[in-house]
């Protein structure tokens, strides 16, 4: 199994994130810590070979904590998982040894995808020996797997990752009406994405009965703890 831990600044997207870890095989949750509680189950914990990291932390920024391991001599392999967009932070990143960048808001499927590929990438490298160009230019490319989630014709994944982290953040379920209008996007289309969280089990559908007429169909993220 390898071994990951999930640093984020948000606990239930931390919780979300880790959930998602667990559902890719071979893939375990070693924990979900900030930043210096990540620093040291680094260096306590039996192992850790992946930290699946955010840069805007309460105590330091991702950033901080890669180099703070690099200065202690770890070298535990780390994915950027945030919504720091900016190129100069990318740019640091990749300098300071980040394997993968993911942006946030992001479906399953686009960490699915970089996690497969680390574990594709880890299983070339333990085979260990000498590389000719052809096995170089695998291993280099070898993390560049597509993060595209797979979504229905006519459906944006950005979209998708509005109205999934609307219900992730909210304290109980949402009607379209409250979706649409927090993130953007008319009632319909809210309503469209919430019909296809539901019927991929993404999403829990509750109905709320008022004094007359149809119950109203409220949602809530099915992983909520």
């Amino acid at each position: 199994m390898i071994e990951v831990l999930v640093v984020d600044d948000d606990t239930r997207v931390a919780r979300v994130n880790a959930a998602y870890v667990e559902k890719v095989p071979g893939f375990h949750v070693a924990g979900q810590h900030s930043a210096l509680e990540a620093l040291r189950s680094v260096e306590r914990l039996p192992r850790v070979d992946l930290i699946l990291l955010d840069h805007y932390l309460p105590d330091r920024t991702g950033l901080e904590v890669v180099q703070e391991m690099r200065r202690r001599g770890l070298q535990t392999d780390v994915i950027m998982v945030t919504a720091a967009r900016d190129v100069s932070t990318v740019q640091a990143a990749m300098r300071q040894g980040a394997l993968q960048y993911l942006v946030k808001p992001f479906a399953f499927a686009g960490l699915r995808a970089k996690l497969e590929a680390y574990a594709g990438l880890r299983r070339t490298l333990d085979g260990g020996g000498e590389a000719e160009q052809a096995e170089v230019d695998r291993i280099f490319g070898a993390l560049s797997a597509p993060s595209e989630p797979g979504l229905p014709k006519g459906h944006s994944p950005t979209t998708a990752e509005l109205v999934r982290q609307c219900l992730l953040k909210a304290d109980g379920p949402l009607s379209a009406q409250e979706i649409a209008e927090r993130t953007g996007v008319s009632r319909q289309t809210a309503q469209r994405y919430l019909k296809l969280l539901e019927r991929t089990g993404r999403a829990r559908l509750t109905l709320k009965y008022g004094d007359a007429g149809r119950p109203e169909h409220r949602y809530e993220w099915a992983t909520r703890a």
